[in-house]
C-alpha cells in the first residue's frame, strides 16, 4: 500500500522560515544602506548648490575688492556659519553644523577663488566639498 502524505516536515518548514528571513534580512539591509546614500546625496547637492550661490555672491563684486573681501575673512568676507547662512541675505537651509570657507589660491588677474562647504552628516562623520574658479577682470 502507498501511502500519499500531503504537506511539508517540521524540517523543511524551518529550513523554509530559515532562507526566508535569511533573504528579508539581507533586503533589509539594502533598504537601509540605499535610504542613507540618499540622505548623503541630498547633503552634498545641498551644499554644492551653497557653494554655487556663494560663488555668484562673489562674482557680483567688483574685482577689485574680491580678494581683500575674502582675506579678511569673517563677517565681511564669504567665511559663514550655520548662524549667518540661515540668517539674511541668504536664508538657507543649513546642514547640521555647515559652515562656508573662502580663499584665494591664485592671485592677480585671472584670480583663483575656492569656496569650501564643510558640515556633519549622519553619524557626525564630517564632509566637505569645494568649488575652485577663476575670475577675471575684464
Amino acid at each position: 500500500m502507498i501511502k500519499n502524505n500531503r504537506g511539508f516536515t517540521l524540517a523543511e518548514l524551518v529550513l523554509a522560515a530559515f532562507i526566508l528571513s535569511f533573504v528579508l534580512s539581507g533586503l533589509l539591509l539594502l533598504f537601509t544602506n540605499c535610504m542613507l546614500l540618499n540622505d548623503s546625496s541630498r547633503n552634498l547637492s545641498v551644499a554644492t548648490s551653497h557653494a554655487e550661490y556663494i560663488l555668484e555672491t562673489i562674482r557680483g563684486q567688483d574685482f577689485a575688492d574680491i580678494q581683500t573681501t575674502i582675506n579678511s575673512g569673517g563677517a565681511s568676507g564669504w567665511d559663514l556659519t550655520t548662524v549667518e547662512l540661515s540668517q539674511s541675505p541668504y536664508n538657507f537651509t543649513t546642514l547640521p553644523d555647515e559652515t562656508v570657507a573662502t580663499s584665494v589660491f591664485q592671485t592677480g588677474n585671472p584670480l583663483g577663488v575656492l569656496v569650501n562647504v564643510s558640515w556633519l552628516d549622519r553619524g557626525l562623520k564630517a564632509r566637505n566639498t569645494e568649488l575652485r574658479t577663476f575670475l577675471t577682470d575684464y
